[in-house]
C-alpha cells in the first residue's frame, strides 16, 4: 500500500514537472519575445537607462553571432529541462544508418508542426539520445533570422538552444569549418507547413523548396531525410483551408512578420479537455540514410532537380517503411505541395 502510494506521488510530481517544462517552452517561444521588448523599453526609459544603452551596444557588437555558429555548449544539451520535455510526449529518435564523423550533413526534417518539438528535442539536445546514436556528430538547427532580433530573448535563444540563422552566410559558415562531423538541420517546410499542421495529416511543403539542395551542393554536405511522426498531432487548429477567413488573416500576418500565427486547441495544465498546452501524443523522429553529395559550387538546374527528386523519393520510402510502426495508417501517404 505504502509502495503504491509513493509511486503515485512520484508519478504526479513527474507529471507536473513535465507540464511545467512544456509551459516554459511555450513561454519562451510565444511570449518571451514581447516580454523582452517590454523590459528593454522599461530599461531605456528608467533611471537604469545606461544599462539599456549598454545592452544596445552589445546587441550591435554581437549581432553576427547567429551567422557565426552561435554559442555551442555541449553541457546545455543535457539539461534536465529537455529530458522533461522529451518524456512529456514522449519524443523518440530512431536511427536507420550511421553518420560518419568524416563528413558533414544537411538534414531536412519534416513536417514542421506547430512548434517543432520533435526536431528541436531530438537534434538540438541529447534528451532523445542523439549523442549516443550518432557519436562524433555536432548538430543544430537553422531557424528564422528574425528570432534573433528580439532584445533579451535572443540571449536566451543563443544560450539555451545553439540555433543559428537560416541564411546562406550562416549555413556556409557552419558547414565549412576545418573540423568535420557537423550536421545542420533545416525544417524545410517552414511557416507554410505550420498552417497545414492538422492531426493525422501528412502534407509536406517540399515541391518547390530547393534552396537546401543548393546548400548541400555548395558545401558538399550529405543530405539526410528525417520524418517526425506525430509532430502534427499534439494540437488541433481552427479550419483554415484556402479561401477561409482564418487562412486570409494568417497569410496577411505572414507577409508582415514572415511567420504565420496559428489558432490552436490543446489540453489544459491540470485537465486534458481544453487549453493551450500540447496534447501528450508520441512523436517519433526517424533519421534516414545519408544521400552522398559531391561539392559543386555552381550546380546546374538539372543537377538540382535530380538531387531534389532523389531526396523526395528517399523521404517517401522512409515514411512508407516506418509509418505503421509509428502510428500512421496503411492508407496514409505523403502529399508534397
Amino acid at each position: 500500500m505504502l509502495y503504491s502510494l509513493c509511486n503515485n506521488i512520484k508519478y504526479t510530481i513527474r507529471w507536473h514537472l513535465e507540464s511545467a517544462a512544456i509551459f516554459f517552452y511555450l513561454f519562451s517561444s510565444i511570449i518571451a519575445p514581447f516580454v523582452g521588448i517590454f523590459l528593454f523599453l522599461i530599461l531605456i526609459f528608467s533611471p537604469l537607462f545606461l544599462f539599456g544603452w549598454g545592452y544596445l551596444l552589445w546587441f550591435y557588437y554581437d549581432c553576427r553571432t547567429p551567422e557565426r555558429g552561435s554559442r555551442p555548449n555541449p553541457n546545455i544539451r543535457k539539461w534536465r529541462l529537455y529530458r522533461l520535455i522529451q518524456s512529456y510526449f514522449p519524443i523518440t529518435l530512431i536511427k536507420t544508418a550511421d553518420l560518419s564523423p568524416e563528413n558533414n550533413y544537411l538534414i531536412g526534417t519534416h513536417p514542421h508542426g506547430v512548434l517543432a518539438f520533435g526536431p528541436f528535442i531530438s537534434l538540438c539536445t541529447d534528451a532523445a539520445g542523439f549523442d549516443q546514436l550518432f557519436p562524433g556528430i555536432e548538430c543544430t538547427i537553422a531557424t528564422l533570422r528574425g528570432m534573433f532580433w528580439f532584445p533579451i530573448r535572443r540571449e536566451q535563444v543563443l544560450l539555451m538552444s545553439n540555433l543559428i540563422a537560416v541564411n546562406k552566410e550562416s549555413i556556409d559558415f557552419y558547414l565549412n569549418q576545418k573540423s568535420k562531423g557537423r550536421a545542420l538541420a533545416i525544417v524545410v517546410g517552414g511557416a507554410n507547413e505550420v498552417l497545414t499542421a492538422h492531426p493525422h495529416t501528412y502534407n509536406i511543403c517540399l515541391k518547390n523548396r530547393k534552396g537546401f539542395i543548393k546548400a548541400a551542393f555548395r558545401n558538399g554536405a550529405h543530405l539526410v531525410p528525417m520524418f517526425n511522426f506525430g509532430e502534427n498531432d499534439y494540437y488541433s487548429q481552427l479550419p483554415n483551408g484556402k479561401g477561409s477567413i482564418v487562412h486570409g488573416i494568417q497569410q496577411l500576418i505572414k507577409k508582415i512578420i514572415t511567420y504565420s500565427p496559428t489558432f490552436v486547441l490543446g489540453r489544459g495544465f491540470f485537465q486534458p479537455l481544453i487549453g493551450y498546452m500540447p496534447r501528450r501524443r508520441p512523436i517519433t523522429c526517424v533519421m534516414g540514410k545519408p544521400i552522398p553529395v559531391e561539392r559543386n559550387p555552381n550546380p546546374t538546374q538539372e543537377q538540382v532537380d535530380e538531387l531534389h527528386a532523389k531526396y523526395c523519393q528517399e523521404l517517401t520510402e522512409l515514411f512508407e517503411k516506418y509509418k505503421l510502426r509509428c502510428g500512421a495508417k496503411l492508407s496514409d501517404h505523403l502529399c508534397f505541395y
